[in-house]
């Protein structure tokens, strides 16, 4: 069974709206944020859905005051807080560690592992603590390996994942928290590690393509809903198989 209401972070395109239109159509309402650049394709989103089962709100995932608003409006219009998707991150540094500047150590923290955190305390101190609930947070599968040029990236979604592992046991037996760690999925996000080289790419992975954003939401909603009732903790990989294969 679905959950009844649903906040998503990073539902404007991609993963995140995928997610929602997931929940959706399996009879959730959801309420979707992202940036204030992309409130029209969360517009879309929302006459897509219908007014009556989504609604949007416009803010910085990064923001502790776009945070508590974002969870407020989400129980005056739904009346609960069932379930938190966290799927916003982002990176600003593609190179060696040790010559990411400063400001972009802070920036790729800030919205892939404090804000994540953010997000969850804030469910939990409005809702959860008392009603329950179910969290999924989009890491990634670079949280279980070394990429030349992603080291930071790479970092955030380790710490990412193991936060993920932390809070379930904190947060137990109220609310389950699980991740999920994706391959290469074909969103505009990571269209610069696919393009022009999608054929070769895809015979990488085991079960021969890059995964699609309505692969990562099957995994979510099952993560979300009751048939995964005794599953937390868990960082699944949802990658096509690309963690079997030894890097060359």
């Amino acid at each position: 069974m679905a959950p009844r209401t649903a906040l998503i972070v990073g539902a404007s395109r991609g993963i995140g709206a995928a997610i929602a239109a997931r929940l959706v159509s399996d009879g959730a309402r959801v309420v979707m944020t992202a940036p204030e650049r992309d409130l029209g394709e969360l517009e879309d989103r929302v006459s897509e859905f219908g007014g009556d089962r989504a609604s949007l709100i416009v803010g910085r995932s990064e923001d502790p005051v776009h945070r508590a608003r974002a969870v407020r409006i989400a129980l005056e219009r739904m009346g609960s807080l069932d379930a938190l998707v966290v799927s916003a991150g982002t990176n600003t540094h593609h190179g060696a560690v040790m010559e990411a500047p400063s400001a972009a150590v802070e920036r790729i923290m800030a919205v892939n592992v404090a804000a994540p955190l953010g997000w969850v305390q804030e469910a939990w101190r409005c809702w959860m603590a008392e009603h329950g609930g179910s969290v999924v947070i989009i890491s990634s599968i670079n949280a279980e390996r070394n990429v030349e040029g992603l080291g930071l990236y790479c970092a955030s979604k380790a710490a990412l994942s193991h936060l993920t592992r932390q809070l379930a046991l904190e947060l137990s037996p109220h609310v389950r928290v699980n991740a999920l760690e994706p391959g290469v999925v074909r969103t505009r996000l990571a269209r610069a590690l696919y393009e022009g080289r999608e054929a070769e790419l895809s015979n990488v992975y085991p079960l021969g393509r890059l995964g699609e954003p309505t692969d990562i939401a099957g995994a979510a909603a099952f993560l979300l809903g009751s048939d995964a009732r005794w599953i937390t903790g868990a960082a699944l990989p949802v990658d096509g198989g690309v963690l079997l294969v030894e890097p060359e």
